[in-house]
């Protein structure tokens, strides 16, 4: 098979399918780029980190090459339940790309080619290969697209234009055209980056400072992938009323606001100046002072991703008490791109009008190295199950945060720039960051990505994880013993004996404090959970036991869902003919023609009503 660009989703697909017994060629314009971090040094956050832990436990590698390049690491939103919290990661951004190509130049079955291309050769409606610039024919069984955003690259600063895919990295042509005259229905979508500062020119004083965490957190669930750099630190600045005038006096200059620009840009990570204007209330805007690698002084700006004339940033960061005498590296620019509309895939991200053609990333409307890498991996997979003969391979959306991402795309379609956040999952109490393993390491496994050192990791985690839970079950506390340790911490005393898991359930408990009051808890502990990974362990089995009754809950209203994902609907209907379906339901349906009947009913304007319409012709 043959990947089509080396970013994130490429990176994934090529080594995926490499790994599974399949012959890949990797083909990039630039292999000093590969994996390279277009955009902000740092990897995961807020469902992003979930949609990290995944591509880990079915055998990706995002996570682990994190995890070696990481210069800090922090666990978000630990305030609220562990349904939400969120592993983050700042990588040094050039020994994140070495790594990610050392590892693929040392992978079996994986070759490499410098080139772009510029068309598919397609025969009787499948793909057979790839025609490069420079002429060369490769022949394949499947073609996995990740293009990014270089298919008819534009970028923006001011009034200046630079055909490109990426600062100082040319554009690629043809495939789109290609594409189009073939039937897919293709637009342009529009990001941004912010501006590169030199850390020399800030005045760190006038900064706040941001650490990151020291504990066992990491991205990788594989004992023995941990953090090999010196940990640096992040740094917050604010926005001010004067910064953001000289802002609303760029404006007509700045490409969104004059109509240079007339792509869809991001809903969530919106430019500096889309900001004032959207909230223009606001007197401030937090900013971080992101470190792009272990030594350099080079600093992303997170927050403050603009189009702007060039001397219109630097005036308005002069503002900025901190930056006052600002030194850049590059401004912020703009970048539009062409994608296809994802409608147009099935949910393996192979094609309908294709076979054996896949795409994965921001071609598929899609923002984000995570969610890019993701949607590579299950592409890379599906490629290579289709050369060996094998089944499709696909998540459901209370399997996983990718499950979710990947169906949001093929069944609702994008009208700007996706991106996950942990709302878009009905079932995110099941698609915890600490479980990954457990419900994704076997369906891996299964398909011969994920190693037996890594399965039987998984396993042996999972009969600790749960002996340890039998044993706080089954382990009596008295209260004479107890109460004077409960006290002490302000704890409600017992009234009788309780099973230690009663207590684990209290709020102000866990099982870290619990081990100093119990001797026993800590015996069995030190005797039965392996030391390289006892905090994860003990973690696991803690979030197991204090959310039982909502984890339970929901797998009762994921398994109801599941009734419906089992009833199949493509082939079955002709949608044209069925008159009691609405209008809107008919032209949804011909256009998506969903796989089942849930998919059916998350296209956006098919109604209760029409859901039952369809069992009712599906005889039920």
């Amino acid at each position: 098979m043959i990947v089509i660009g080396a970013g994130h989703a490429g990176c994934e697909a090529a080594h995926a399918a490499a790994r599974m017994g399949v012959s890949v060629l990797l083909i990039t314009m630039d292999m000093n780029k590969i994996a390279q971090m277009s955009c902000n040094p740092a990897v995961g956050g807020i469902a992003k980190g979930q949609i990290v832990r995944e591509i880990d436990a079915l055998g990706g590698m995002m996570g682990i090459i994190t995890d070696r390049t990481a210069i800090q690491f922090r666990m978000l939103n630990r305030s609220k339940g562990p349904a939400m919290w969120s592993p983050r990661a700042q990588s040094d951004r050039m020994k994140f790309s070495l790594l990610w190509r050392e590892t693929l130049e040392h992978t079996p079955n994986l070759n490499m080619w410098q080139d772009s291309v510029r068309s598919l050769i397609i025969e009787d409606g499948q793909v057979r290969g790839v025609v490069t610039a420079l002429g060369v024919r490769f022949t394949a069984q499947s073609v996995v697209v990740t293009a990014g955003t270089f298919l008819n690259g534009l970028m923006h600063t001011g009034p200046v234009k630079i055909e490109g895919g990426r600062v100082a990295e040319p554009a690629a042509y043809g495939l789109t055209e290609q594409l189009r005259d073939l039937g897919f229905v293709t637009d342009r979508m529009k990001t941004g980056t912010p501006v590169r500062i030199d850390g020399r020119s800030v005045d760190w004083s006038l900064t706040t400072l941001q650490e990151g965490d020291n504990d066992f957190h990491k991205f990788s669930y594989l004992a023995g992938v941990e953090r090999e750099l010196p940990q640096r630190a992040c740094h917050t600045v604010y926005t001010n009323p004067a910064t953001h005038e000289i802002l609303r006096r760029g404006l007509p200059d700045s490409p969104l606001y004059n109509g240079q620009i007339q792509s869809i840009g991001p809903r969530y990570c919106p430019s500096i100046e889309t900001k004032i204007v959207t909230f223009a209330d606001k007197d401030e805007h937090q900013l971080f002072l992101e470190p792009e690698g272990e030594t350099t002084t080079e600093y992303y700006l997170n927050g403050f991703s603009s189009s702007l004339p060039i001397n219109i940033q630097i005036e308005a960061l002069e503002t900025i008490p901190a930056l006052r005498d600002v030194m850049l590296f590059r401004p912020g620019y703009a970048i539009e791109y062409d994608f296809f509309d994802p409608t147009q895939l099935h949910h393996t991200l192979e094609t309908k009008l294709v076979g054996g053609l896949y795409f994965a990333g921001q071609v598929n409307g899609t923002t984000g190295y995570e969610e890019a890498a993701g949607q590579g991996l299950i592409a890379g997979i599906n490629a290579a199950q289709r050369v060996k003969g094998g089944e499709p391979f696909t998540l459901a959306r209370d399997e996983a945060y990718i499950g979710v991402l990947i169906d949001d795309l093929v069944t609702k379609g994008v009208d700007e720039p996706y991106r996950m956040f942990t709302s878009r999952a009905e079932y995110r109490i099941l698609l915890r960051q600490d479980d990954a393993d457990m419900r994704l390491t076997p369906r891996g496994h299964a398909v011969g990505l994920a190693t037996d050192e890594r399965y039987d990791a998984m396993l042996s985690k999972q009969r600790q994880r749960d002996g340890l839970i039998d044993f706080c079950r089954t382990c009596s506390v008295k209260s004479a013993h107890i109460n004077p340790w409960l006290e002490s911490r302000g704890e409600q005393p017992l009234k009788q004996g309780v099973k230690l898991e009663d207590l684990v359930l209290r709020p102000g408990l866990n099982l870290a404090l619990l081990r100093e009051a119990l001797p026993a808890l800590d015996e069995y502990i030190n005797n039965n959970v392996e030391q390289e990974r006892r905090a994860e362990i003990v973690e696991a089995a803690e979030i197991l036991m204090k959310y039982q009754g909502y984890i339970k809950r929901e797998q009762l209203n994921a398994d109801k869902l599941h009734r419906l994902e089992n009833l199949r609907l493509r082939g079955k209907i002709d949608y044209a003919s069925v008159k009691a379906l609405s209008t809107e339901a008919r032209q949804k349906l011909i256009k998506i023609d969903p796989e089942t009947v849930a998919q059916a009913s998350r296209i956006p304007g098919i109604s209760p009503a029409d859901v039952n319409i369809l069992l009712l012709l599906l005889g039920r």
